[in-house]
């Protein structure tokens, strides 16, 4: 047995290996600081990657909201553009009662696929509950 600097008992390194003269206390004491210290690394690098997907995603839903409302303006002025166009045709009514039944027919058709996947998805949770 060997002492070292604080008095500490420690064993003998064996023949042929180095032995920097440390204890297994300092070097356990190193083993702590160097966790401390990448713990806090990682907290400081998550708290930045959340500050930074918070910003992004907050951006990505005001711009997904502007090009939801810029899509809407273009489906409008589509809309008007086919009545005007269609007027010589059918007259200002006639194109505008052809529009109009045409975006129903489309509105009944979505409106029937989403009740359908509604039912599936209680006919699912049915399933489950038995």
């Amino acid at each position: 047995m060997l002492e070292d600097e604080g008095g500490a008992e420690r064993v003998a390194a064996p023949e042929g290996s180095e032995d920097d003269g440390r204890s297994l206390f300092a070097d356990i004491e190193t083993l702590i600081d160097d966790g401390r210290t990448f713990v806090e690394a990682e907290i400081a690098f998550q708290k930045t990657r959340m500050a930074y997907t918070g910003q992004k995603g907050r951006n990505a839903a005001i711009f997904g909201v502007y090009a939801a409302i810029f899509a809407v303006f273009a489906l409008f002025g589509l809309i008007v553009g086919l009545i005007i166009a269609l007027s010589p045709l059918l007259t200002a009514w006639g194109a505008t009662a052809v529009i109009v039944g045409i975006l129903l027919a489309a509105a009944l058709i979505c409106a029937m696929i989403a009740l359908r996947n509604v039912q599936k998805i209680r006919a699912a949770f049915r399933k489950d509950q038995e």
